[in-house]
């Protein structure tokens, strides 16, 4: 069961701040800590919160933190494996937030930071990829999915995108070179990559046939009806993954990213709070183009 509910309000601790919560984006896996599938895996137990990231004004600071950060505009993520950012109010370590981009709103910018630093932290970091990368994106009009393909055609890659038949032309207007509907496109066919970054956790070992020698396939998500199985998967050579988890660092790179162009978001509808229990039935729908984002103001 999925509702809103009254808490105490949380009070900046020691090296945290307050924020007042514009707006937080919805993210597939919470269907799954909803489910339980995760508890195995998460902080604390259950029932919890939703939301790993959101954007807001920063209301109070604790000891330890300059107090001339109240007011700030920001944007920022729930503490690693933690969530709750689906709320009026979230206290949350000081390195975890940052000034939102100026150049988007805030309601926009909800769309953006988890998945953003793990986009940037995959293809600049973990597998770099440059001009004439040859570069698969599984998944490719979810909410990562749509940064990938975006700051792949930055990065001078030519970028191959799978996604449903009617998200076609969105990817294409992103950037990618070749968009193809994932549902009657066969994996053997598709040729060979330097990085496959697979958005979706099923099928490792088909789309690990399709990366060239001395390439990398870019595990970004897990079956979770299968969690260890999927997890065994990843251990195979050419497969690299991990779990985000961005700081002042990442957030600040990927506010330049925005202002600089390099990245906007993709947003697929805006509710309100209330309507959390909504934004899951359409994620459980399919189908979902970008980031729903919750409105909490």
């Amino acid at each position: 069961m999925l509702r809103p509910v009254d808490i105490p309000e949380p009070v900046a601790q020691r090296g945290q701040v307050l924020v007042r919560v514009h707006a937080a984006g919805v993210h597939p896996v919470e269907l799954d800590v909803r489910a339980g599938k995760l508890r195995r895996v998460l902080r604390g137990p259950l029932p919890r919160g939703i939301g790993a990231d959101f954007t807001g004004v920063i209301e109070a600071v604790g000891d330890g933190v300059d107090p001339a950060r109240a007011g700030e505009r920001a944007w920022g993520v729930m503490p690693h494996l933690t969530v709750g950012s689906t709320a009026e109010l979230v206290a949350v370590p000081a390195p975890l937030v940052t000034p939102a981009p100026a150049s988007i709103s805030l309601t926009e910018a909800a769309a953006l930071p988890a998945a953003g630093t793990t986009i940037l932290r995959a293809l600049t970091g973990k597998i770099p990829v440059g001009e004439g990368t040859r570069l698969l994106v599984r998944g490719a009009a979810g909410g990562a999915g749509v940064l990938a393909v975006q700051l792949g055609r930055k990065l001078g890659a030519h970028v191959t995108a799978l996604a449903r038949a009617e998200h076609l032309g969105l990817v294409s207007g992103l950037g990618a070179d070749v968009a193809l509907d994932y549902r009657t496109t066969e994996v053997a066919g598709l040729g060979t990559f330097d990085v496959v970054l697979d958005l979706v956790g099923k099928d490792f070992g088909a789309y690990r046939k399709v990366v060239k020698p001395g390439g990398r396939l870019i595990a970004l998500a897990m079956d979770p009806d299968h969690l260890v199985r999927s997890f065994v998967s990843t251990l195979r050579p050419g497969i690299v993954a991990f779990t985000n988890n961005p700081g002042t660092a990442e957030l600040t790179a990927l506010t330049r990213a925005v202002d600089d162009g390099v990245l906007r978001p993709v947003v697929a509808e805006v509710l309100a709070m209330q309507d959390a229990a909504q934004a899951h039935r359409r994620l459980e729908h399919g189908g979902v183009a970008g980031r729903i984002v919750l409105e909490l103001s």
